[in-house]
Formats: structure tokens, sequence, C-alpha cells
């Protein structure tokens, strides 16, 4: 998949190295410094996600932050998936898939190359920070349904 080498030359832009591996934790991804571990035998569309996310808190947050009973820790976690929704289901991504005439979360998640729990997240956190609707260069977009209108 495109998507997943396109993530793995940013990570090496940006001086990560990303290294699949079998984990002997349920964790799918990790980054310590600047070494991601990937978990190997995940799909490659959900090693996007998982990629992306790792980035993101390179980006985002230092630091060990595992223990998601500790509230700071739950905020960079966070910190970490925005980056990854913003960076693979930017605003214009969504209006493209609505100019491609694609519908359904199937079909959307597949045009953008993610998993559907990755597009409803994402679709989630949209609708956190938007409300019911974002108005985006001359489009509606309305979270739920979602559909998208030119104005």
């Amino acid at each position: 998949m495109e998507r997943y080498y396109s993530l793995l030359r940013e990570a090496t832009a940006c001086g990560l190295t990303v290294i699949e591996k079998k984990f002997k934790s349920t964790a799918k991804g990790i980054i310590k410094g600047n070494k991601i571990g990937m978990r190997y035998d995940l799909p490659v569309i959900e090693k996007v996600s998982v990629l992306a996310e790792e980035i993101g808190h390179y980006h985002t947050a230092v630091g060990d932050f595992t223990d998601q009973t500790k509230l700071e820790n739950r905020k960079k976690e966070r910190l970490g998936r925005a980056w990854a929704y913003q960076y693979l289901i930017p605003l214009d991504r969504i209006i493209e898939a609505g100019q491609a005439g694609v519908e359904g979360r199937f079909a959307v998640a597949e045009y953008l190359e993610v998993t559907e729990e990755f597009l409803q997240e994402t679709i989630e956190y949209y609708q956190r920070k938007h409300e019911l609707y974002t108005h985006h260069k001359e489009h509606i977009i309305n979270w739920e349904p979602l559909f998208i209108v030119k104005l």
C-alpha cells in the first residue's frame, strides 16, 4: 500500500527509524527516542494509522506515557492521535472523497486508505473540534451523517 510507504518515507525524513517486530505486549506501535517499533503482523492498512500516530507522538509529545491512568499521559496520547487524524485525513481529503462521488463509510475509508475504525475516530475528532459541521474553503462538511455540500 502506497500510503504506508509514504509514511515510512516521512518517518525517515524526520530522522526516525521504523522497525517491524513481534511484540510481547498487545501494543501495535511504540516510539522511543528516534525509533518506532511496529507490530509486524498487522494488516498494512492498519499499519498506516499506527505509524501515523507514532510519528504524531514524535511531533507532539516526548517521554513514556504508556500509563494511561494518568491524565497527562492521556493528553499526550490524544495529541499524537490528533496529529495522525489531521495528517492522514485532512479536511481537503474528505472533500476530495465527496467530490469523487464516494459514499458510505467503508468506501470513504477505502478511498482514503485507512481503516473504517480510524475514519470513525477521525470524524469523532472533527466533531469534537467543529461541532455539527465545518465550513472549509467552499464546502460545508456535515459530520453526522457524513456528507459534503459545495457552496
